[in-house]
């Protein structure tokens, strides 16, 4: 069994995988590398047997998304630790040292999040995960280093560890036996939000969350699919709208979906007034989407959920009305904590 297996999730990204695969290969001394292809139809797995022949290959059926692209590789992948790395990220030397070493002392953190910034601006942490993730009261997901728009520059700010909510699928790390008891991703949501869906089961579970500074990855971001891509807004609106249903207490679930689908709705309307009509269309189908399979969801509901799992009550409201762009600045207000 090898201690670390950094595990890049590929589908026809040949491009990506010529440009970021040197960096993994030179700093990731000790780990085995594999590429889990999503059957790519371009020239991904001849670029691989040809360029790195120490880099194994799992060659899935089909185009399974993140969810089940990653769920199937991971079947035939025999690691005490997954990292799983997005095709458009450059590691950094010495990145996977100080995660091993909070594995090793630290037997209850399940899942870790190194330091993300942005490849393209490499001053500033990365859209899709910050310094790691929380959630408020609504189920709306933020950072440290980027609040919905805002994205900080990084001063040495977050530059320790601590503990999460969530940590960002654009490079996770996990240990194998956690995930596998969790049941991996959720093959339902395809891509987008499904590793907040599994660090909130695996808090359900008693597990622990990570951040460590000390690692530092950069990501392009956007690489696979693009911000203002409808499918992005259908896919993160509907699974959302699932991860509430499975994950949040009983007594302030329906209270909670009901005030995020009036969120969503001014959300459409705010599409429209901007002429972003295939975005409305999106919310419309996510909607449609969510009620059809909600039931499922509803009767594989565990009984325990925790129960104090946001950590302000609207980051909606605090960004947009009383003007907190910043992380710092919301918990600089101890009346926007929770209790």
């Amino acid at each position: 069994m090898d201690k670390i297996a950094v595990v890049i999730l590929n589908w026809n990204g040949v491009k990506l995988l010529e440009q970021f695969l040197p960096s993994v290969v030179q700093f990731s001394e000790g780990a085995q590398i594999y590429v889990a292809d999503n059957a790519s139809t371009d020239d991904s797995i001849n670029f691989i047997r040809q360029n790195f022949p120490t880099i194994k290959i799992v060659e899935n059926s089909g185009n399974y998304g993140f969810a089940k692209g990653y769920n199937d590789a991971l079947q035939s992948i025999n690691a005490k630790i997954y990292a799983l790395v997005n095709s458009d990220i450059e590691v950094t030397r010495n990145w996977l040292n100080p995660i091993l070493e909070t594995f090793d002392t630290e037997k209850q953190t399940a899942i870790i999040q190194p330091k993300i910034l942005d490849f393209k601006n490499k001053e500033y942490f990365e859209y899709a995960g910050g310094a790691g993730g929380f959630i408020d009261k609504f189920g709306f997901p933020f950072c440290r280093g980027r609040i919905f728009d805002t994205i900080e520059k990084d001063n040495g700010q977050y530059d320790d560890n601590c503990e999460l909510f969530w940590a960002s699928g654009a490079c996770f790390f996990i240990r194998s036996e956690v995930y596998h008891e969790l049941g991996g991703f959720d093959e339902s949501f395809f891509a987008h939000q499904e590793e907040i869906d599994l660090c909130w089961r695996a808090a359900n579970e008693g597990h622990i969350i990570k951040y460590n500074s000390a690692s530092t990855v950069y990501h392009v971001g956007g690489a696979t699919l693009q911000q203002g891509n409808p499918k992005k807004t259908y896919l993160n609106f509907r699974n959302s709208l699932l991860m509430l249903v499975k994950n949040l207490p009983k007594k302030r679930m329906f209270f909670v979906i009901f005030f995020r689908m009036v969120l969503d709705g001014i959300a459409g309307i705010r599409f429209l007034t901007q002429g972003k009509f295939q975005h409305t269309f999106a919310i419309l189908k996510a909607h449609f989407s969510f009620y059809c399979i909600s039931l499922k969801y509803l009767r594989e509901r565990k009984d325990f959920q925790i129960q104090q799992y946001y950590t302000v009550k609207s980051i909606v409201f605090l960004y947009y009305i009383k003007k907190l762009t910043v992380f710092k600045e919301i918990f600089n207000s101890n009346q926007n904590i929770k209790n």
